[in-house]
């Protein structure tokens, strides 16, 4: 099945105020820039976001939050972004914050079909507070859900007319565990190629979890900090 969009705009063209988004990426790597910048030219709001973290004030989920359009930002790291943390102190948004395993862990529960997972992560602090506990050969362990998400917005180095995604070194991140997840998967790509000119051994996400697919532009794929040797 042809699953090829024209654009973003395309893409997103039914996510609609109030609903729950997963965006994949890590840190300012691996982000669906086109998608981002097309939910802030749509307006959307009211938007609860599942990503690792919230990018920085002008680029990636950071350009959403500018524009208030997000609600509540689920995430497992948030401390490169004054406007996030502005926000956050004022009250003007909720903040869900997840250790990073369970995060992932999460995602892939929902990919799977599984209804929640149980991880010992968060024993004892403020994550376990009213969640249930269970004791398994001896230790303690929290169960916590599956996410819920409308859509997943992932972005990959290839992919095909008919879904097929193969992802770029660190770009990979939390993309391939978020295509599974959401009810529709939204794919971006810096190239698309037609079925057959991916070596099958090199998928990592196969095209039935993606439902739109579209070829990305004027990605600036952002260094967050650049590390380069001093000069002997």
């Amino acid at each position: 099945m042809n699953k090829v969009v024209s654009g973003a705009d395309e893409a997103i063209r039914d996510i609609t105020d109030g609903m729950t988004l997963m965006l994949g990426g890590f840190g300012l790597c691996g982000l669906p820039e086109n998608c981002i910048a097309a939910l802030v030219k749509k307006g959307v709001k009211q938007l609860t976001c599942i990503s690792n973290n919230a990018g920085v004030d002008d680029f990636g989920i950071g350009l959403m939050l500018k524009q208030r359009q997000v609600k509540k930002m689920i995430s497992s790291y948030v401390g490169e972004n004054a406007e996030f943390e502005r926000q956050l102190l004022s009250g003007e948004l909720e903040v869900e914050l997840i250790p990073q395993g369970t995060l992932a862990t999460r995602c892939m529960a929902a990919g799977y079909g599984m209804p929640a997972i149980f991880t010992p992560a968060g024993i004892g602090t403020e994550v376990a507070e009213g969640k249930e506990v269970r004791n398994f050969n001896g230790k303690d362990y929290l169960m916590e859900m599956a996410f819920d998400a409308d859509f997943a917005i992932v972005k990959a180095w290839k992919g095909d007319t008919m879904g097929n995604l193969v992802y770029r070194s660190t770009a990979r991140n939390f993309n391939p565990v978020m295509a599974m997840a959401g009810k529709i998967t939204i794919a971006e790509v810096e190239e698309l190629v037609q079925p057959g000119e991916l070596d099958p051994d090199h998928i990592h996400t196969p095209g039935i979890y993606v439902h739109r697919i579209f070829k990305g532009v004027d990605y600036e794929k952002r260094i967050e900090h650049a590390t380069v040797r001093s000069k002997q």
